[in-house]
């Protein structure tokens, strides 16, 4: 297979960060494999359905990140992963998990991905997506809302007791490992295309 190219999109909520991983998929499809830090929170079987929904998600100790750790190594090596599943309607892993299987470009997205120093030494292209804090908590209410079917009062209060002191502490910080800072997120055609041609160049190698 080549040395495969891992490439690592991070950024806050609603930064964009998926709308460049989409449109890296539209352009190379299979030829790019995608996993999300988002599958890695850890389990909580344990705890009761009100439990898991107090517990803070923004904090880098919600994720199992050395499990990603080792998952990426063995993509990099070539094999295929049983990565989580997590199901947000009841804030907790799923039983299920997906075959991923290795390709020559690796795209790893989420918010606290640059933060273990572990994950991000297996990057070879750190993006940092950085979208205006209005912008951002407007796009993670019409998210929250209508696709994880959370209430409006809900996703404020998380957001303004959780989601935001944390991306202050742990997100916006690791935007100094990032290899290229992307303004406006996924509507920045020009760092796009950049991207893209990285990318086409290391596939057709």
């Amino acid at each position: 297979m080549g040395h495969i190219l891992v490439i690592g999109i991070a950024g806050g909520t609603g930064s964009g960060k998926t709308t460049i991983t989409r449109k890296i998929m539209e352009r190379f499809g299979e030829e790019v494999t995608v996993i999300y830090h988002d599958n890695y929170y850890k389990a909580h079987h344990d705890l009761t359905y009100e439990e898991r929904t107090k517990l803070n998600y923004d904090h880098p100790n919600a994720f199992d990140t050395q499990m990603m750790v080792d998952d990426l190594k063995a993509l990099r090596d070539g094999k295929e992963i049983e990565c989580p599943i997590y199901d947000y309607t009841i804030h907790d892993r799923s039983d299920d998990t997906l075959t991923i299987r290795p390709s020559r470009v690796i795209v790893v997205e989420g918010i606290m991905i640059f933060h273990e120093e572990a994950l991000r030494k297996l990057m070879d292209i750190r993006l940092f997506v950085d979208t205006d804090a209005d912008v951002r908590i407007l796009r993670r209410i019409l998210r929250d809302v209508n696709e994880r079917g959370r209430t409006l009062d809900s996703v404020i209060n998380q957001y303004l007791t959780t989601v935001k002191p944390m991306h202050e502490a742990f997100v916006e910080p690791t935007k100094r490992y990032a290899d290229v800072i992307i303004p406006v997120g996924g509507e920045n055609e020009v760092a796009l295309e950049m991207v893209l041609g990285r990318m086409a160049s290391h596939l057709a190698s």
